[in-house]
This record gives structure tokens, sequence and C-alpha cells, in this order.
């Protein structure tokens, strides 16, 4: 498939005015897992839109990472766009969960198409949404839920990302994202795993009973 008749059947709401844009000022990315997208404290020159993979977006303190939400096919980053339309450095950090294939658009084409094209504009509504209402949920998991139930709900929304009942994760690396130590985490799993809801392999977690 080209990438004209990618971008269209990933963004439906694209005209063919906007696509021709697209096209023509935007530029095309596969970036492997792992990859920095976003910076905290740096200035966004370009806003993904992702059209195959997985991005994750999360805040950092010190040595710990609390996750703020993920970006998957058809969605963009919208605390990234906040930071480029106001000409504001970042406030959050993206990395790419999996290898990633992005469309990259310009900070100055995308303030232009925010006032040439109200269905750019329905993206985007759509985004600050989805994220609103994910952002309440992960303030109110940390405020007021037990850390198994905030562990058990991070590792079935990462497998429903993935795609896969088996994640290949380290016990510091969740503690990171979900802001905690190891330690915890590590005796919460075992505690979770004893009610039957994963199973432990090494560095791999399998999530079972879903």
């Amino acid at each position: 498939m080209d990438i004209k008749n990618h971008i269209a059947k990933v963004f439906s709401f694209v005209n063919d005015e906007l696509l021709k844009e697209i096209v023509l000022y935007a530029s095309e990315k596969h970036f492997p897992a792992n990859t920095e997208l976003v910076k905290e404290g740096h200035f966004v020159k370009v806003l993904p839109l992702v059209l195959n993979g997985l991005v994750k977006v999360f805040t950092k303190h010190e040595d710990k990472e609390l996750l703020l939400y993920y970006i998957t096919q058809g969605e963009t980053c919208i605390m990234s766009f906040a930071s480029a339309i106001n000409d504001e450095p970042s406030q959050i950090y993206a990395i790419t969960e999996e290898d990633t294939h992005v469309i990259l658009v310009p900070v100055d084409k995308l303030k232009q198409w925010v006032k040439t094209y109200p269905e750019f504009n329905a993206l985007l509504y759509r985004q600050y949404n989805v994220r609103y209402h994910d952002l309440m949920d992960t303030i109110h998991l940390v405020l007021f839920n037990k850390m198994e139930h905030r562990l058990y709900k991070y590792l079935i929304e990462k497998s429903e990302r993935l795609k896969s009942n088996y994640l290949k994760i380290s016990h510091k690396q969740i503690a990171s994202e979900l802001g905690t130590a190891r330690e915890v985490i590590s005796r919460v799993m075992k505690k979770i795993e004893q009610e039957g809801l994963v199973k432990q392999e090494g560095n791999s977690i399998l999530i079972l009973n879903r």
C-alpha cells in the first residue's frame, strides 16, 4: 500500500485537499522500539501521527516515571500538540514501545491546518477528550487504588496495546512506569500470581484468565 492510501485508510476523516498537503509537507518515518520521539524540556518541532505501532507517553522525576497514556494507530500526542501550538517546551516524554510507523507534521503546517481544515481540528478534539479520561483514570488509580489493582490494570492495558498475553518486561521497568520501587512490584506481582492472574517466567509475564 502506498503512503497516500495508507494515510487515507488510517485517518479516514482526511479529505483530498488535506491528504495532498500531508503527503507534500509531512515526512514519513519508521522508528524502532525504544526510540525517543519527544523529550521533556525540548521544543516540539513535529507532531507524530501514528500509522502503525505503539508509543508510550510519560512524565519523569529523578529515576521514576509515571505512564500517562499510550498512542496507537490513528492517534496523536495531544500534549505534544499543546506544546507545539503554544511554542512551549514539552512537559512529557514520548518513546516508541514497539516498531512504529508515523507521519511527522511540521509545526508551521500544524498551525495552518488547524485554522484551515475542520476535519483536522475534529481529530484533535477527540484526542483531547480521550486523553482527559486517560489522565483522570491515572489520577484515580494513583490516589485511590491498591497497588495490586494498579499493577494488574497496567499489565492488561499493555497486553491489549501489544495484542499479546505474553509480555517481556522486567519488574524494574514496571516500577519505573508506575512510579514506585522494584521491591514493591516484585512483592505485588507474587501476590497476583498466587491469585492466578499472571504467571512469571524470568523477565516475562503471561497474563492469565483474560
